[in-house]
Parts: C-alpha cells; structure tokens; sequence
C-alpha cells in the first residue's frame, strides 16, 4: 500500500453472510482464511485495522420481527449476540494467520471476551493488534453499518472500507438492472438523497456528521482490501 493512500486506520466492515459456506452453514473456513490473509498483507502495508461484522449468516432481527412471532428489541438482541460469534471466529483465524487480534463486545460478555471500551480499543489499535468489534452498538433499532460508522468516528479511523458483493456503489442493483451507473464518487448527501441501499440512511448521516470517508468495494478477488486502499482495485468514495 504506498505511502500516498489517505487512509491509514481503517474500520472494515463485513456482512455476514460473507462469511458464509456455499451450502448454507454459517461459517466457511476457507472464506475466513482467505480473509485473514488479505487482513495480514494490508497491516504487513502499513495499515491499522478495526473490524465490524454482522449476523445476517445467522439471524436477522429486523426480519424475524417482521415475521410477527418476536418484537424488533428482542430480535435485534438474538442479531447482536451472533455478531459476538462471527467475531470470535474472526479473531481466531487472524491468529492462525498471525495477526493478533482481539474481540471486544458492546454487549458484555466477559467470560467470553473483553467488552468494548473506547480508550482500551484506541490503545490496541495503537499497538498493531486487530479490533474486531461485536455487538454492534449495544442497542436495538441500530444496524451493524451505523455501529460501523460510530465506532469509525470514536476510534479516529480515517475511513469506513464497506466489503459487498460488488465494486462500488451503483444507482441500482446491477445484478437485477444491468443499466445500472456505477459512481466512482459521491457525496454522502447524493447517497441519501438518492436513497442508495448499499448503507442506511442513518448510517450516512453520522458519517456525514464525522466527516468520515467510506470506500465501498468487492473483497472478491482479484481485489482485495490493500488492493481497494492503494486504488488498484475499483470501488465508490463516498465522501463531503
């Protein structure tokens, strides 16, 4: 990564179903692997690194809510505790891999992992270790892309890298509407504005509000998140 790249600590974000098997289980070693290596290049390049993952590999609050059989707090709750698995087995393929790296969760668990506190964090980070960040924000009604954001923003990250499905943001899913324009940059007003799915709005909002940059790219390779941060591999700046 050279010397010229704008963004030295980065909060990584990752959905999880990424980290799921193509049969379905919710966990796929192989995957994981792979992410811990690209994990170990970039810090190897200079960078600091903080990790926020969901639980959509396992359950989604809001969806199951939606079904009727659960309100949205308790569901949000069951989401919040399998991002505390997700996590776990984050951290324990960076080791294999030789990164160090710790969990930390918004949502106590200490006799599985440390709870998130920001002045401990900062100190890891400082040290050259890996923060994965589980919980969210501790709180219903909050996606894991605004717990992104908001630990960005506590943690003096210089941007939020986003990993998808696809290279960048786009007026529309380019899956399902191959006319879609990809943006190689937009501002966070444009992306609320044109209400892009590829973050919630409120996640945006405080983004915009911290100033902070988020880069939105595809881990699939041959890109990689080195490869996003040096501009070798193509993504969407969203930036003021």
């Amino acid at each position: 990564m050279p010397d010229t790249t704008p963004f030295r600590r980065i909060l990584l974000k990752l959905s999880g179903e990424a980290l799921a098997a193509p049969d379905g289980y919710w966990l796929h070693p192989p995957t994981l692997a792979g992410l811990a290596e690209d994990i170990a290049r970039t810090i190897e390049a200079g960078a600091e690194i903080a990790i926020v993952v969901g639980g959509g590999n396992m359950i989604r609050g809001a969806r199951i809510s939606a079904a009727g059989w659960i309100d949205r707090a308790t569901g949000d709750s069951l989401g919040m505790m399998a991002t505390v698995m997700n996590s776990l087995a984050i951290e324990t393929a960076l080791n294999a891999a030789g990164v160090q790296a710790r969990t930390m969760s918004a949502v106590s668990m200490p006799t599985i992992c440390e709870t998130y506190a920001r002045q401990p964090a900062l100190h890891h980070l400082d040290k050259g270790q890996v923060v994965v960040l589980a919980g969210g924000t501790g709180n219903p009604f909050f996606t894991t892309d605004t717990a992104a954001v908001l630990r960005a923003a506590e943690l003096r990250c210089d941007a939020v890298l986003k990993a998808t499905q696809v290279d960048g943001v786009y007026s529309a899913d380019p899956k399902k509407d191959p006319s879609a324009t990809r943006y190689d940059r937009i501002t966070h007003d444009e992306a609320i504005a044109r209400d892009l799915k590829v973050m919630d709005t409120a996640a945006f909002a405080l983004a915009r509000e911290s100033k902070l940059s988020i880069l939105v790219g595809s881990l699939h390779p041959p890109s990689s998140i080195a490869a996003i941060l040096s501009g070798e591999a193509p993504s969407t700046l969203v930036a003021p």
